[in-house]
Parts: C-alpha cells; sequence; structure tokens
C-alpha cells in the first residue's frame, strides 16, 4: 500500500513502438487538428459577425462549435507530444484534467443537441409563440446552464475519486480513460466503478431521452402537414439526428470496450475505435451545419469569398 502513494504517472500503452511511422501518423494528427479548428473557428466567427444568424439555432450551433475546439484541445496536444515520447508517460494531474475535458466536452455536446431539438420542437410545432418561448436571452440562460450541469456532473463523478491511491500505472488506451484509471487503483468502491455510469445516465441518457421526446412530437406533427414543411423539417433536424446518433453509438463502444475488453477485437481497430469520436466528431459537426444550413452556407461564402 506504501507503494501506491509513488505512483504519479500512468503510461499510455497503446502507443507501442511506432517507429519511422511516428512523423507520418504525427502529419496526419496535425493536420486534422488544424482542420479541426479552421473549420470550427470560421463558422463560429462567422455566426458572430452575421447578425442575420444571431437567432436561437445559430447560437446554439456556435456554443457546439465552441465545445468541439475545447474538447479536441484536451486530445490532440498531448496525443502530439506523445508520438515523440519513448516512456509515453502523462502525469497523474494532467490525465485526470484530460478526462475532465473529454467528459464536459460529451456532456455539453449531448445537452447542446437536446437545446436544439427543443429549438426545432418549439420552430415546428409552435411557430407563432417561437419568437417568444425561445428569445436571446432565454439561449443565452440555457447555454449557460448547459455548462453549469456539465460541470457539477463531473464534479458529483470525481468526488468518488478524490482520495484513491494507485498500485498500477498502465492505460491501454491512447488517451486516459476514466474507468481505466479507475481500476488501476488500489482499492475501488462500488460507488467508484458506477460513478462514470452514473455520469452517463446524467449526460447522455437524459439528455438523449429529452432530445428523443422532441423529435417524437417534431414528427406527429410532420405526418399532419404540407409536404413542403415535411421537407423543411427533414432538412434542418437531418443534420442533429445524424450527430446524436454518431454520439451515442460511440459512446456505447467507448464504455463496453471500457469494461469487457472484448479479445475478439485486434487491438488496432480498438484504438482507432476508441479515438472514433475524439476524432470524426469534432469535424463532421461544422461540415454537417456548415454546408447543410443554407443561411450558414451562405454567410460562409459571403465571408471568405466576398469581402472586401
Amino acid at each position: 500500500m506504501e507503494n501506491s502513494t509513488e505512483i504519479w504517472s500512468f503510461v499510455l500503452a497503446a502507443y507501442g513502438n511506432i517507429g519511422e511511422l511516428k512523423y507520418l501518423y504525427f502529419s496526419i494528427m496535425l493536420f486534422w487538428y488544424l482542420s479541426i479548428l479552421a473549420a470550427n473557428t470560421v463558422l463560429i466567427v462567422v455566426i458572430y459577425v452575421d447578425r442575420r444568424l444571431h437567432e436561437p439555432m445559430y447560437i446554439l450551433l456556435c456554443n457546439l462549435f465552441v465545445n468541439e475546439i475545447a474538447g479536441s484541445t484536451s486530445v490532440y496536444p498531448l496525443m502530439l507530444t506523445q508520438m515523440f515520447s519513448d516512456t509515453h508517460e502523462v502525469t497523474l494531474p494532467w490525465c485526470f484534467l484530460q478526462v475532465s475535458y473529454l467528459y464536459i466536452s460529451a456532456s455539453v455536446e449531448f445537452c447542446n443537441l437536446a437545446a436544439m431539438a427543443y429549438d426545432r420542437y418549439v420552430a415546428i410545432c409552435c411557430p407563432l409563440r417561437y419568437n417568444v418561448i425561445l428569445n436571446t436571452g432565454r439561449v443565452f440562460m440555457i447555454i449557460l446552464m448547459i455548462w453549469i450541469y456539465s460541470f457539477l456532473s463531473l464534479i458529483f463523478t470525481f468526488s468518488f475519486t478524490f482520495r484513491l491511491k494507485f498500485c498500477g500505472n498502465v492505460i491501454n488506451k491512447v488517451f486516459c480513460d476514466f474507468h481505466l484509471v479507475i481500476r488501476l487503483a488500489c482499492s475501488v468502491s462500488v460507488f467508484n466503478n458506477i460513478s462514470d455510469l452514473l455520469f452517463a445516465l446524467a449526460t447522455i441518457a437524459i439528455p438523449f431521452g429529452l432530445t428523443s421526446i422532441s423529435y417524437i412530437k417534431i414528427l406527429a406533427v410532420c405526418l399532419n402537414t404540407s409536404r413542403e414543411n415535411k421537407q423543411k423539417a427533414v432538412t434542418t433536424c437531418t443534420p442533429q439526428i445524424f450527430s446524436l446518433s454518431n454520439m451515442f453509438l460511440g459512446c456505447i463502444f467507448h464504455f463496453f470496450d471500457s469494461r469487457l475488453q472484448i479479445a475478439q477485437i485486434p487491438d488496432k481497430l480498438r484504438i482507432i475505435l476508441s479515438v472514433y469520436l475524439l476524432i470524426c466528431q469534432p469535424i463532421i459537426t461544422p461540415f454537417m451545419y456548415g454546408f447543410k444550413l443554407p443561411k450558414i452556407k451562405n454567410s460562409c461564402k459571403a465571408f471568405i469569398f466576398d469581402r472586401k
């Protein structure tokens, strides 16, 4: 037990010995990270500059783009430095800081998608009361509550782990996984084992349920409306449904993989699937909304090509 207090770093063993391929991996990941930053930043600036986009849905989208940058920044810089590391070590504080960023980012993503689904519900089902129910002040309050809720959920989750002492330090992933960190503890309580499941219930299951209710109500209204309105609803809701499904399926794999460690899945495939959301979601989001929503697409064209 005394040796447990000496563990102040974890080894991210999934990097292994990548040899000369580290230069290729580094170039690809750096290009991807810069692309994420560029795409999301452009959309944030466009929404801020174009007053026509100062509407609830686009303000919520802006919050989503900010979150994609924050979530990516919690992963990519450390990943890039680890590619040139011989030991692939990360200190305990940095490991928990990364986990915190990842959990908050996931929570904000799901909650923000739930808020966007509610926005679409009000716009489609209660169009005459839209500006009353969702004014700008109320949307900013919703965004503030999303971030506060995510922070409180994280604090609740981590409250069970503050005093843990560790007897192992090898994590078989390319980033710090909360459940795998907990499994390295010398003694683990029932609450430690289920703490991230409780977090998942609060930040994934509940927002997913609220989002589903909004879309069920939208579907019920669309079945009794004109073909033009149906098409409009499909156009505005499809990106949100795709993002939600992508996030939900990725999180399901993450939680099952961390617990079951399925032997039939090759290590390289497991690594790819474990970082799938971290790599794909931040770049899917801006391109789905940037190129699918006509208002944002036209504003982007004007901002990039028509500025004098």
